[in-house]
C-alpha cells in the first residue's frame, strides 16, 4: 500500500480507532458473558418442559426465570451486536448508496437517535429500578420471584452498553470519513475492518514515519 508520510500522521483518526476499538473489546467481552446465559436457559426450559409433560409438575419461578434470564442475555448482547453490525437493518434503500453516504447516516443516526435515546432509557430507567428496589417489587404471581429490581436493572445496563456501542461505531465513522478527506488508505482500511492487526499496523507504520521525518 503506497501512503505518504503525511497522510499518515493522522492523531485524530488514530485516536478515535483506539477509543472505538477499546469500547468494542469491552462490548464483545460484556457480549459473551451475556451469551453464556442461553445454558442456564436451554437447561431450564428442558426441565421445565419434561417436569410438566412427565410429572405433571409446574413451576411459576421457573416459567419466570426463563424469560428473566432471555431479557438478561439480549439487553447485554445490545453492544456486542452493534459494533459487529449483527443487528437487524432494513436494507431496502441503505444498500444502494457507497459506503461514505452510509457511514453519513451512520453518524446522523448516531447522534440524533440512538445517543440521545439510550440515554434517556438510561436516566428514566435507574428511576425505574429504584422505584422497584424501595418498594421490594416482587412478581405478581403469588409462588413467583421476588427481588424484581434485579432483573428491571439490565434495562438500563442493557441501553448503557448500546450507548457505549454507539460512541464505538461514531469514532470508527468518523475516522473513515477524516481518513477518506485526508486520502489515507490505511485509516479507512482500519477503520471498516476494526481488526486489532490494522490498528497495530497503523500505529508502527506511523512510528516508522516519524522517525523517519526526525532524521
Amino acid at each position: 500500500m503506497n501512503i505518504s508520510y503525511e497522510s499518515l500522521d493522522d492523531g485524530l483518526s488514530k485516536t478515535l480507532l483506539k477509543i472505538s476499538l477499546k469500547l468494542e473489546n469491552i462490548l464483545v467481552f460484556i457480549g459473551k458473558i451475556g451469551a453464556w446465559l442461553s445454558l442456564p436457559l436451554i437447561g431450564i426450559i428442558i426441565f421445565d418442559i419434561i417436569s410438566r409433560r412427565f410429572f405433571v409438575l409446574g413451576s411459576t419461578k421457573l416459567q419466570e426465570m426463563e424469560w428473566h434470564l432471555h431479557a438478561a442475555l439480549f439487553l447485554l448482547a445490545l453492544g456486542y451486536a452493534y459494533v459487529k453490525n449483527s443487528h437487524v437493518r432494513i436494507e431496502v434503500i441503505r444498500e444502494s448508496f457507497s459506503t461514505k453516504i452510509k457511514s453519513i447516516l451512520e453518524v446522523i443516526g448516531i447522534l440524533f437517535f440512538i445517543l440521545p435515546y439510550t440515554a434517556l432509557i438510561v436516566w428514566f430507567g435507574l428511576d425505574f429500578v429504584s422505584r422497584s428496589f424501595q418498594m421490594n417489587e416482587v412478581s405478581s404471581a403469588l409462588t413467583g420471584l421476588s427481588h424484581r429490581w434485579i432483573i428491571k436493572s439490565f434495562v438500563p445496563m442493557g441501553m448503557a452498553f448500546l450507548w457505549l456501542a454507539g460512541i464505538s461505531v461514531l469514532c470508527r465513522n468518523l475516522a473513515y470519513l477524516i481518513g477518506l478527506s485526508n486520502n489515507n488508505d490505511l485509516i479507512v482500511e482500519a477503520s471498516q475492518s476494526m481488526s486489532p492487526e490494522l490498528a497495530n499496523a497503523a500505529d508502527e507504520l506511523i512510528k516508522e514515519a516519524n522517525t523517519e521525518e526526525n532524521k
